[in-house]
């Protein structure tokens, strides 16, 4: 986080209206909005201050936890509840480590841009191995891939050395799919609401929602695997 700039004793840091905070952010995050920076305010990730009037001023401290935040989101995919619970430990005087990406193999993996070429390099794979996999559903056909197809292929390559190929994972496609139904019906109460913040809480909850499933399903594969113990 950028250190505040220097001024002399006395002066007071410039603060800073909600449309002023959105000019300096938006050209990095082009999808921000007042809506949305009011939600990361009742999530008690930023607390501006207010006018007599009840006008929200942000501070310099404020813009950069604002934008330490949304960059986060946007380049690990992190929930909130995680992003806040790393910010409280830097609050409290912690050296908490940073989250950094979700773990390979996540559904809230993270995101790069791949020419296919560099995709199959990165991966150890063969061509024949990415057209497998686009078969089975398992990876999307495109020209330019993400890195979640990079760790999805990565692990596909490691798992033919075991005798596993795409073909055997038809039905984690149907699996993903149940699960994004779950998600589905679980937002559908924020979906409907007409406030401003509605938008913000439902992609929020989506990840929340993405984060725990995650958790549910590595614990039964976690538990499977026990059994299989001699």
């Amino acid at each position: 986080m950028a250190r505040p700039a220097t001024r002399a004793a006395g002066d007071a840091p410039a603060l800073l209206s909600i449309g002023q905070v959105l000019a300096r952010l938006s050209p990095e995050f082009p999808d921000l909005s007042s809506s949305k920076l009011r939600f990361l305010e009742e999530r008690g990730l930023v607390s501006p201050s207010r006018t007599a009037s009840g006008y929200r001023k942000f501070s310099p401290a404020d813009v950069e936890r604002l934008r330490a935040v949304l960059a986060m989101q946007r380049d690990h995919y992190l929930p909130l509840k995680v992003i806040k619970k790393y910010f409280a430990d830097l609050d409290a005087g912690l050296d908490p480590a940073f989250p950094g990406t979700a773990p390979a193999g996540s559904i809230l993996a993270g995101a790069r841009r791949l020419r296919r070429d560099e995709l199959l390099r990165e991966a150890g794979a063969d061509l024949e191995l990415l057209q497998d996999a686009v078969s089975a559903s398992l990876v999307p056909a495109a020209d330019v891939y993400g890195e979640e197809a990079l760790t999805v292929l990565r692990a596909l390559a490691e798992l033919r050395r075991s005798g596993i190929e795409p073909r055997h994972l038809r039905g984690f496609r149907a699996a993903a799919e149940r699960e994004i139904g779950l998600i589905e019906t679980a937002l559908v109460p924020i979906a409907r609401r007409n406030d401003v913040s509605s938008k913000a809480r439902t992609a929020e909850l989506a990840r929340e929602i993405a984060a725990q499933l995650d958790v549910v399903r590595g614990s039964i594969i976690r538990s499977s695997i026990a059994r299989l113990r001699p």
